[in-house]
C-alpha cells in the first residue's frame, strides 16, 4: 500500500483496520538462489538480474515485508565473492558481480533487514562412473573428495563430526560477518541427512566419540559448531544475529505423536531447543511445513523452548502447490501467530508468495496494511539511543520531504517515521507508523492535499532494535500551496 493512501486510510478507520496488528513483528521470506528457483533467470545479464533482484524487493517491501533470508549458500557454491569456495553457476559472475553485496544494499535502501541463508552440510551431487554392461552396469561413487566429506544416495555431505568439517563452515561464516554488512547469518540443513542410519560415520565415531552415545555424540557435534560461531561471529560484530531453520517438529510430543519418526532432536540430531537455551542463537525460524495437529502443538513447544528467544515460524505456502492445501491453511496458521503472540512470520518461498499463489499475496496484503518494526534483542543490548532531531519538513512537487540529524552522530542506526492528527503519538500503534528501517537522514513520500495538518515524529533504532523515544513532532499543514 502506497504511504500516501496509508496515510488517508488510517486517519478516516484507524480502529477498523488496525487494531489487531502489532507494530513489531517479524516479516521474513526465504529468497532462494540456488537452480535459480525465486531468483535469477538463467541466461541474463548482470543488468538484468540486478533489475530482477531490484523488482522482487520492491514487491516485498509493498507487501511490508521487514526481513529476507538470502541464499549465500548451497551445495558448496556460493554467490558471493569467496576465496574459499567456487561461485555458483545460478548467477551471472560477470563484471565481478556479487549478489550477496548488491542483495545487501538494496534491501537496506527498502529497510529490509538481509540475513545469509547458508545450506551448512549438503553439499554437491557425488559424481558417478559406470562399471559392467547393458542392463548389468551400476553406478559407483567417484572419491574424489576429501575424507571429511560423506556419500548418501549420491550426494557429499560435511561429516560433522569431523574438525575439518567445523573447521570449513566456521571459516566461511568468518569470511561473510568480516566483509559484508549483513544483518544476520541463518543455518539450513544444519543437521544430519534425514537417513541417518546410512550416515557412514562409524570412523568418524571411532576416533571421537569419547565414551558418548552415537545419538548424543551426534548432537554435540552441532551443538559445538553452533556455540563456536555464535562466539566468533559476536566477538566480529555482536550486532550480526544467527539464526537457523530446523525440522518443524522439535521433538516427540507423547501428547500429540507418541511415536513420530520425523523430529529435529531424535531423528536428525538438530537440538535447537539447546541452542536458545544455552544463549547460542538469537532467532529461530522452525520448517512448520504442516497442518493442524502437527503444526499448532509444536510452534507452542518452540516458544516455550525459546528462551525468551525469537521463533518466527516458518509457514510452506509452496505446499499450497506440492500437496494441494488450500489458502485457508496457511491463513489459519498466520492468525494463529498473532492470536498466539508468536512474534512473526515466515514464508517459503518468495517466488510462491509474489505469484499470489492461491491468493496468498493478496491475503498477506491484508495481514499486513501497515510497516513493521523488529523486535528488539535485549539480551544483547538493551539501551535505546537518544532521540533524532527533525530540521526541516517542507512540500516539494507533490513529495513531504523530512529531514533530520542524527544523534550521536552514528550512522548505524535506523529510523521509523509516524504521524499523528495529535501532539500525542503512541508508537506502538501500529496505524501511526509510515515507514521503518530507513538507513539514511532523509525521506520523500507523495502525500494527500487537503486543509488538514499531522504531525510527524522520528525515531532511532540501533543495530539490536532498541527504539528511541520519539523526536519532538513537526507539524506539517497538506495544503495545495508548497511549503
Amino acid at each position: 500500500m502506497k504511504l500516501f493512501r496509508l496515510l488517508s486510510i488510517f486517519f478516516l478507520f484507524p480502529l477498523s483496520i488496525f487494531a489487531q496488528v502489532p507494530s513489531t513483528e517479524v516479516r521474513a521470506a526465504w529468497l532462494t538462489t540456488n537452480w535459480g528457483l525465486d531468483w535469477p533467470k538463467q541466461g541474463t545479464s548482470v543488468d538484468a538480474q540486478k533489475k530482477q533482484l531490484r523488482d522482487i524487493l520492491d514487491q516485498l517491501q509493498e507487501e511490508h515485508f521487514n526481513v529476507v533470508l538470502f541464499q549465500a549458500r548451497a551445495q558448496g557454491r556460493v554467490f558471493y565473492r569467496s576465496k574459499i569456495e567456487p561461485l555458483s553457476t545460478y548467477f551471472n559472475q560477470a563484471e565481478g558481480f556479487d549478489p550477496l553485496a548488491f542483495a545487501i544494499e538494496e534491501c537496506h535502501k527498502r529497510g529490509m533487514e538481509c540475513h545469509a541463508w547458508l545450506v551448512t552440510y549438503t553439499m554437491d551431487k557425488a559424481k558417478m562412473k559406470y562399471t559392467g554392461k547393458g542392463k548389468r552396469r551400476r553406478g559407483t561413487v567417484v572419491k574424489d573428495k576429501p575424507d571429511y566429506y560423506k556419500e548418501v544416495h549420491g550426494t557429499w555431505y560435511l561429516d560433522p563430526g569431523r574438525p575439518e568439517s567445523k573447521k570449513l563452515v566456521s571459516s566461511i561464516v568468518d569470511e561473510i560477518v568480516k566483509n559484508y554488512d549483513v544483518d544476520g547469518i541463518h543455518f539450513d540443513y544444519i543437521r544430519y541427512p534425514s537417513n541417518t542410519q546410512k550416515f557412514p560415520d562409524d570412523d568418524t565415531f571411532k576416533k571421537y566419540g569419547n565414551g558418548k552415545s552415537l545419538h548424543d555424540w551426534r548432537r554435540d557435534n552441532i551443538n559445538q559448531l553452533v556455540a563456536d560461531i555464535y562466539d566468533n561471529v559476536k566477538a566480529i560484530k555482536p550486532w550480526v544475529q544467527i539464526s537457523s531453520s530446523p525440522l518443524g517438529r522439535y521433538r516427540v510430543l507423547q501428547h500429540v505423536a507418541p511415536n513420530d519418526g520425523w523430529t529435529a532432536y531424535e531423528t536428525v540430531f538438530q537440538d535447537a531447543g539447546h541452542w536458545m537455551k544455552s544463549g547460542k542463537h538469537d532467532l529461530v525460524f522452525p520448517m512448520m511445513y504442516y497442518k493442524e495437529h502437527r503444526f499448532y502443538p509444536f510452534l507452542d513447544d518452540w516458544v516455550a523452548n525459546s528462551n525468551g528467544r525469537v521463533v518466527v515460524p516458518g509457514l510452506g505456502v509452496y505446499q499450497m502447490d506440492e500437496q494441494n492445501w488450500s489458502l485457508e491453511d496457511i491463513l489459519n496458521q498466520m492468525k494463529y501467530t498473532r492470536d498466539n503472540n508468536v512474534k512473526g512470520q515466515a514464508y517459503f518461498r518468495t517466488g510462491n508468495i509474489l505469484s499470489n499463489l492461491k491468493g496468498i499475496k493478496d491475503s498477506i496484503r491484508t495481514y499486513y496494511p501497515t510497516p513493521a518494526k523488529l523486535p528488539p534483542l535485549t539480551w544483547l543490548d538493551n539501551i535505546s539511543p537518544n532521540s533524532p532531531i527533525i530540521t526541516q519538513v517542507y512540500k516539494d512537487q507533490g513529495y513531504l520531504n523530512i529531514k533530520w540529524d542524527a544523534p550521536d552522530n552514528n550512522e548505524t542506526y535506523t529510523y521509523n517515521i509516524y504521524a499523528s492528527a495529535t501532539e500525542e503519538i503512541d508508537i506502538n500503534n501500529a496505524g501511526n507508523i509510515l515507514v521503518t528501517g530507513l538507513h539514511t537522514n532523509s525521506y520523500s513520500f507523495p502525500v494527500t492535499v487537503g486543509e488538514f495538518g499531522f504531525h510527524y515524529f522520528v525515531t532511532a533504532s540501533d543495530r539490536y532494535h532498541n527504539e528511541s523515544v520519539q523526536s519532538f513532532p513537526a507539524y506539517f499543514v497538506h495544503s495545495e500551496e508548497d511549503h
